[in-house]
């Protein structure tokens, strides 16, 4: 008798285990803003060298990580060491980023990453043209994303339907893909601006500096964390990001 029950516990145990640990996957959501030499202007940590960029993602190509967009968030369990590469505000440099995905692709790294624009600052002298995003999206490794159109903190304001619907539907017909993810300016948020993103996106992101695992709690995907890669990371700091060490 004990045999037999120790067989069911052994079953049970290998059916449920691997859910666990599916459950609890932690999962990197890198922040970027600048992929440029720094010239003096702005916040120097907002930056990140081409060069810096190129090693990371050489690393990252080389140690078997997954680059994904949110458009393939279904996949995120059924891929091998997945990861967001994510860009704030749509700076012309990030240009410098995309040739450089392109430049570190093989057969079995994919190259993927998502811009988050605001939609009114598009075609600014130091900003994404339509054209660029256009050229972008199209090339199918580049998914287009809001980041609201003016860059407002949504904590504070009460009128959200430029913000967030105009923005998305200004995006929309220069890419002609879905717009279905926000990152909140600043990184802020709250229960008011969750039911607003609601009404128009599938995903929110902060600026909270954890790894994403699925806990099942309310509003998950509105409150996906994310994490700084800085001018001051170096490729060891970006490995143990990245390992989750």
């Amino acid at each position: 008798m004990r045999t037999i029950t120790t067989i069911i516990v052994l079953y049970f145990v290998t059916l449920v285990l691997p859910l666990h640990i599916s459950a609890q996957q932690q999962v990197p959501i890198l922040i970027y803003h600048s992929i440029d030499e720094f010239k003096g202007l702005g916040d120097k940590e907002l930056y990140v060298t081409p060069e810096n960029f190129e090693k990371q993602m050489r690393y990252l190509r080389d140690n078997g990580f997954t680059l994904l967009t949110f458009e393939q968030w279904q996949d995120l369990d059924k891929v091998e060491k997945p990861i967001f590469i994510t860009f704030d505000d749509g700076y012309k440099n990030n240009l410098n980023a995309f040739a450089i995905l392109k430049k570190v692709a093989n057969e079995r790294f994919k190259p993927a990453a998502t811009i988050f624009v605001i939609s009114d600052f598009i075609g600014r002298t130091n900003r994404l043209s339509p054209a660029d995003l256009n050229m972008l999206s199209d090339s199918g490794i580049i998914s287009i994303q809001s980041h609201t159109a003016t860059h407002p903190d949504l904590t504070k304001i009460s009128m959200f339907e430029h913000e967030l619907k105009d923005s998305k539907d200004k995006i929309f017909n220069i890419t002609g893909e879905p717009v279905i993810a926000l990152a909140y300016p600043y990184g802020n948020t709250n229960n008011k601006v969750i039911e607003e993103t609601k009404k128009y996106y599938s995903f929110g992101l902060t600026t909270t500096p954890e790894y994403f695992s699925k806990k099942g709690i309310k509003n998950e995907l509105y409150l996906l964390p994310r994490i700084y890669v800085k001018y001051s990371t170096t490729l060891d700091d970006f490995a143990k990001i990245v390992e989750r060490k």
